[in-house]
């Protein structure tokens, strides 16, 4: 077995264990091997990245809901002890978010000759940056957005060449919209970006075998629901 494939089962076995710190560790190490990652393999960063980071913005938005109650109640002590964990919680956040932001500009993206790699990296990039922008403040976050708006658009771009209902392609619609709405706050951009991604795709769909269509029937679902939602909010524009 050489390092490679040694990295990938050791991935593996990691996210059976539920490790998934540990998980990302081993996916960091195949891709500073500089090679061209196989699906499989971007499918266990992806996996470890969101579980690495989803674990961390639970806490963030946990922390945060109860540093607002703790003042609400007037119990500034309290408030205090938990502003200090929660911006412990976003040092962590900042510092593994940078660390992927650098293996992809590093890395994965120069590695890859992929269309759909391309897409699924700036995608990862945007994703990273969006979640920076979702706890700072001020000049910090105004800067994360537009770096997170930056690469969603250049993913987006390179997208035009996969077909609409690849998973990859409406994944980063579904992101980049999610930016738009929530941090932006530009509702209508935001909803015609996922309706256009959902009306691009709807009529080809049947074209896919089962398990292609299962995958992205799912993401058509969330885009046509939030097409729903922000219908109402750009009435108000």
């Amino acid at each position: 077995m050489d390092a490679r494939q040694d990295f990938v089962y050791s991935a593996k076995l990691a996210e059976q264990a539920k490790r998934y710190n540990e998980m990302l560790d081993h996916v960091k190490y195949i891709a500073k091997l500089d090679v061209e990652l196989t699906t499989g393999e971007r499918n266990l960063l992806r996996i470890g990245c969101k579980n690495v980071v989803g674990a961390k913005r639970e806490s963030w938005r946990m922390l945060s809901s109860m540093e607002e109650k703790e003042q609400a109640k007037g119990k500034e002590f309290n408030a205090k002890r938990i502003a200090e964990y929660r911006r412990k919680v976003e040092s962590e956040l900042t510092s593994i978010c940078n660390d992927i932001i650098l293996l992809i500009d590093d890395h994965l993206l120069p590695s890859t000759s992929q269309c759909e790699s391309r897409v699924f990296y700036h995608r990862m990039k945007g994703d990273c940056y969006r979640y920076l922008a979702e706890f700072n403040a001020g000049i910090e976050k105004e800067r994360a957005a537009a770096e997170s708006m930056k690469a969603y658009d250049i993913g987006i771009k390179a997208a035009s060449e996969l077909a609409p209902t690849n998973l990859v392609r409406l994944s980063l619609a579904l992101n980049f919209s999610v930016l738009l709405n929530d941090t932006m706050k530009f509702p209508k951009k935001a909803f015609f970006l996922a309706k256009n991604a959902y009306d691009e795709a709807i009529p080809i769909l049947d074209n896919l075998n089962e398990e292609s269509q299962k995958g992205s029937m799912l993401l058509l679902e969330i885009l046509l629901e939030n097409v729903k939602l922000w219908s109402y909010d750009i009435l108000e524009y």
